[in-house]
């Protein structure tokens, strides 16, 4: 009998310790746990990881701490655009939107787009259309956007001009007149994505990504998060992963799949062929970032490449656990 696992992150990055305080730590760990708990709750009453996954990133969607949905970065013309995919181990069925600004819930979406449509990838108005026919919920783009996160825009377009905000070794983009910044990872050198992994106990397996992008980024880019194969894959016969990082190294390396051709075509064990990816593979061409796993057995492992990355995972019937350093 497997034990059914879901594990979620919320982006990884460079740490700001020295600014944060114990309290907006807790912040961020209590908002794991609690999401935890809710995609571990969906298991325990025997519901599916497609399921759990899609609750997971909805909460994670909704929690402003985290870049995806509300309170997701600014692109370099103020505006939003958020991307999300998802996929069913068990019968490879995927969906996936990009470049959305008005659906509350881009992981809702991405679930009807794989479950209503005969097509796999929907973007921008049509993306969006497709959403108000199936009566997900349409917001004014305002609805993502967070004082924090417009400051942010504005700090980074004011000490670097043009750049997107992808560099976790740069130096500190705050102004000596600004004070630190006081997330538990530094916003301005976070690599936002969220994401759930899961497998019930059919031993079915399921993953789901969502994210806002990159701050400042050019309009109109797409990153791994949407794109099945690079930020998110789940088959029963390998894994379930999903990504978080520099998107474009990610799309480069494949590498969600990746982890699974490992384990398909050389009998790699879960663990080993995420660290190869993270620890091997992506830093040769500069990526940064991790990913989470978990396997049909419930194997689960959630490394990266950068200081720290918001992460957890919940068994059913153990208590969650959620990190955010080494």
């Amino acid at each position: 009998m497997i034990q059914p696992v879901i594990a979620i992150h919320g982006g990884a990055g460079a740490m700001s310790r020295a600014a944060m305080t114990p309290e907006k730590e807790q912040e961020y760990l209590s908002a794991l746990d609690g999401i935890l708990a809710a995609g571990q709750a969906v298991l325990a009453a025997g519901g599916s990881a497609l399921d759990a996954v899609t609750e997971a990133v909805r909460l994670l969607e909704d929690c402003p701490l985290f870049n995806a949905g509300h309170g997701a970065v600014f692109t370099s013309a103020a505006t939003h655009e958020l991307d999300a995919s998802i996929m069913d181990g068990a019968t490879l069925r995927s969906g996936a939107i990009a470049g959305v600004d008005c659906v509350r819930n881009p992981v809702l979406a991405a679930r009807k787009v794989m479950e209503e449509s005969k097509h796999v990838f929907f973007v921008g108005e049509g993306a969006e259309a497709f959403a108000r026919e199936h009566g997900l919920d349409i917001v004014d783009p305002s609805y993502f956007s967070t004082d924090a996160r417009r400051e942010q825009l504005l700090r980074v377009q004011r000490e670097t001009p043009g750049a997107a905000v992808l560099d976790h070794d740069g130096q500190a983009l705050v102004a000596n007149s600004q004070p630190a910044p006081a997330e538990p990872l530094d916003a301005d050198k976070k690599l936002g994505t969220v994401g759930a992994v899961a497998v019930d106990a059919q031993g079915n397996l399921a993953a789901a990504t969502s994210t806002g992008g990159i701050t400042n980024k050019q309009v109109g880019r797409v990153g791994d998060a949407p794109l099945i194969g690079a930020g998110c894959y789940a088959s029963n016969r390998t894994c379930a992963v999903s990504t978080t990082g520099t998107g474009e190294m990610f799309i480069r390396m494949v590498a969600a799949y990746d982890v699974a051709a490992q384990m398909e075509y050389a009998g790699t064990p879960l663990v080993e062929a995420a660290r190869r990816v993270v620890e091997d593979k992506l830093p040769a061409i500069g990526g940064k970032g991790g990913l989470i796993a978990v396997d049909a057995q419930g194997n689960v492992t959630l490394p990266f490449n950068t200081e720290g990355m918001y992460r957890g995972y919940a068994r059913v019937g153990e208590p969650p656990v959620a990190s955010i350093y080494r």
